[in-house]
């Protein structure tokens, strides 16, 4: 599989429209990744080119989190203790912030409660220092053989420091890989796929980004992230995603928006419309 993405660019690119002008009015760099789960179908636009992670950099937490609740090195019912030390200042989101502000202490089944497709940044600094930091998931990421994803800071120190923000870095085809990864059933039981399906999922309503310009109801479990804007220029907006295609197929979506010009609403209309232009690349496949 990772020889066939690194060649994603030439496979069935016939059947694709050229994502170009789509890309454009992000006045940015623009990559994305297509790939149609359980087959050999795959798309790449600067698929090899390095982006900011914001929102990506939290999957591989959240797969290893979950491997260890399969295995038990981790329990749903034990106490993590959550400090103002967590806390990642606004105007990052934080619902775990704003409620507790001098700190508490839940079950970690409630805590993966607050992780959500916007998701939580105190959450997922919490949850990425339970699993060890940093270090732990370049490890877990070499485990995986996914070249071409780096993550060096945590989501607090990033925000405290936005020139830090690239130094987590993806490539569209790495962040697909990584989908994948979620997606095996080999790496999850039965129970909690559906768990992680259930804490990322969230039915197209013609909303914004990857949902934006899918048929209403359409299933996507995803992730978005990015970081404020500097002097007129954003340095991130992120989304990925699997998309159930009817019939139950699952597409893998991965758009990645960096140093941008563009507002967040052309930026999230840009998302919108390659994420349909995937959709209607996976739709015409037989």
């Amino acid at each position: 599989m990772l020889l066939l993405l690194l060649l994603m660019p030439w496979l069935a690119a016939a059947a694709l429209p050229d994502l170009a002008p789509l890309a454009a009015p992000a006045q940015g760099r623009v990559g994305a990744a297509f790939s149609l789960l359980d087959t050999d179908k795959a798309y790449a636009f600067h698929g090899n080119d390095r982006f900011p992670s914001p929102g990506v950099a939290r999957l591989p937490a959240l797969l290893l989190l979950m491997q260890r609740l399969d295995t038990g090195r981790l329990a749903n019912n034990q106490l993590v203790q959550i400090t103002t030390e967590d806390f990642v200042p606004a105007p990052a989101p934080s619902a775990l912030r704003d409620r507790y502000p001098r700190g508490t202490s839940m079950m970690l089944s409630e805590l993966l409660d607050t992780f959500a497709p916007g998701s939580d940044a105190t959450t997922a600094d919490v949850l990425l220092r339970l699993l060890g930091g940093p270090e732990e998931m370049d490890g877990f990421l070499a485990f995986l053989r996914i070249p071409g994803m780096k993550l060096e800071h945590n989501e607090r120190r990033i925000a405290g420091k936005p020139g830090l923000a690239g130094r987590n870095y993806t490539t569209p085809v790495a962040a697909i890989h990584l989908l994948h990864a979620l997606m095996n059933p080999r790496r999850l039981k039965p129970e909690t796929r559906q768990r992680l399906a259930g804490m990322l999922g969230a039915p197209s309503d013609g909303g914004r980004g990857i949902s934006g310009l899918l048929p209403p109801g359409a299933l996507v479990a995803h992730v978005r992230g990015g970081t404020e804007t500097v002097k007129g220029v954003t340095a991130a907006t992120n989304e990925c995603g699997i998309v159930t295609l009817p019939g139950g197929r699952r597409l893998a979506v991965v758009i990645l928006i960096a140093d941008a010009r563009a507002p967040l609403a052309l930026r999230e209309q840009v998302i919108a419309r390659i994420a349909r232009a995937a959709y209607d690349w996976a739709m015409a496949l037989p």
